[in-house]
């Protein structure tokens, strides 16, 4: 019996308090809610794990990208890193062209702002390598924003 006053006595002192405690939180301030709207509507527009991945298929479209694939819908920052090593291709992770591409499944990660997938290119004589693609989740148009090799 004293187990179940001990519990009601404690709930009733801490349901006195929820009102105080309430009161002693400010508001935000009215700027607050309205710096925040953009941010919630841009996230709205990141691409999806399903969208990226359509992208990177269609890109690497079984053998390779075309040149105006990779003069339209890559990065800067993959431009410049191609040109450092123009006898490497930095798309593929390779010298020669590969004779099948498959895309693996679309891994998102909204906080770091980006997606990725395993790319394994297929090459004569039956050797096989990996690399991952990765995408900015806000780019527009998309695009491929990095690979990495390995």
């Amino acid at each position: 019996m004293m187990k179940h006053l001990t519990a009601a006595a404690l709930a009733a002192c801490l349901l006195s308090l929820a009102p105080a405690a309430s009161a002693a939180v400010p508001a935000p301030p009215p700027h607050a809610t309205a710096e925040a709207a953009p941010a919630l509507a841009k996230a709205a527009d990141r691409h999806t794990a399903q969208e990226i991945r359509a992208f990177l298929r269609w890109f690497y479209d079984g053998t390779g990208p075309s040149p105006y694939q990779r003069e339209h819908w890559t990065s800067d920052y993959l431009k410049a890193k191609q040109a450092e090593t123009p006898d490497h291709d930095v798309l593929l992770c390779a010298q020669n062209e590969p004779v099948a591409i498959e895309v693996g499944p679309v891994t998102v990660a909204q906080s770091a702002g980006f997606g990725w997938a395993t790319v394994t290119t297929s090459w004569a004589g039956g050797a096989r390598q990996t690399l991952t693609a990765y995408v900015a989740l806000d780019s527009d148009p998309i695009e491929l924003h990095d690979v990495v090799c390995g």
